[in-house]
């Protein structure tokens, strides 16, 4: 299985999202490549292989795993990635740090933005197109996520509900399971991920398909448990482009965001529908404020 993303996706963003469930010998040439992006547009395909010890033939076929042609192809796309990487740092001005508390969180946050535009790399106009759709036709919406996933859910269970597509969410793990087993033909369990192979959300997705629901995915590796066995999936590539950084840091930022856009799809989607429920949600905030 090599790259369904975006042809647009950077190397990074590939890497990220595919790397744990690479070959052992084609993770170690990406885990190298990540590490010396600009020494890896330098280097053949032969000098890189022999830098990690492994042969070419395994650098060409990581290469290829990632999406590309080749290695000259992925040595293209590393030296346009490190150069837009500069250009965006060059006109936002990234601070470093100054030693200070505020000047290490701005730095932290100019990095995390400076990654952005990898959060959306991997979609496609399918993906996303039939995850809305498989929202909008759904007689129930079951939404699935544990761990620190679990405000992600919570938070788009608030969304749709509030963009008049009735959605539900249990924090029970067993819960989860005997209500996503009573779904049925015609239901979707939307299930939320980072690392797609948390063992509670997994069970409850299998209870899912087990009943004729469809499954719809957002995680942040293409190649995870989550993503093989999801009906649709939606892939943000982790920030910091590894496995171990994914669980050590554990951002849902990226994913956030995601589900946010998603909702507001969803509503341009339903038309009529979906403005007039937007409508009815502000105007009962509304009524909720006090002078």
């Amino acid at each position: 299985m090599s790259w369904q993303g975006s042809s647009d996706a950077p190397p990074s963003a590939r890497i990220g999202s595919l790397s744990p469930s690479l070959q052992p010998g084609e993770r170690r040439v990406a885990e190298a490549i990540v590490a010396d992006r600009s020494g890896a547009v330098e280097r053949t395909a032969q000098e890189l292989a022999d830098a990690v010890g492994v042969g070419r033939t395994t650098v060409i076929r990581a290469a290829q795993s990632l999406g590309y042609e080749g290695y000259p192809q992925l040595r293209v796309a590393l030296a346009q990635e490190l150069a837009l990487e500069g250009s965006a740092r060059d006109a936002a001005g990234e601070d470093a740090g100054d030693g200070t508390l505020v000047g290490s969180v701005r730095a932290g946050v100019q990095r995390f933005g400076a990654r952005l535009g990898h959060t959306v790399s991997a979609l496609t106009e399918e993906s996303v197109g039939a995850f809305v759709r498989g929202l909008d036709e759904a007689e129930r919406v079951l939404v699935i996520a544990n761990g620190l996933s679990s405000s992600l859910g919570l938070d788009l269970v608030l969304r749709l509900n509030s963009a008049g597509r009735p959605a539900e969410m249990l924090m029970d793990s067993m819960s989860q399971q005997i209500s996503a087993r009573l779904l049925g033909a015609g239901s979707v369990c939307v299930v939320l991920s980072g690392s797609g192979a948390n063992r509670s959300t997994l069970e409850a997705m299998r209870a899912a398909k087990a009943s004729g629901a469809r499954v719809l995915a957002i995680t942040s590796f293409a190649r995870s448990v989550l993503a093989d066995e999801a009906d649709v999936v939606l892939v943000v590539p982790p920030i910091n482009e590894s496995f171990q950084d994914e669980l050590i840091h554990t951002s849902r930022a990226a994913l956030m965001l995601l589900t946010e856009q998603l909702v507001d799809q969803l509503i341009a989607h339903r038309g009529d529908r979906g403005r007039d429920a937007q409508a009815a949600a502000v105007s009962m905030l509304g009524g909720g404020l006090h002078e």
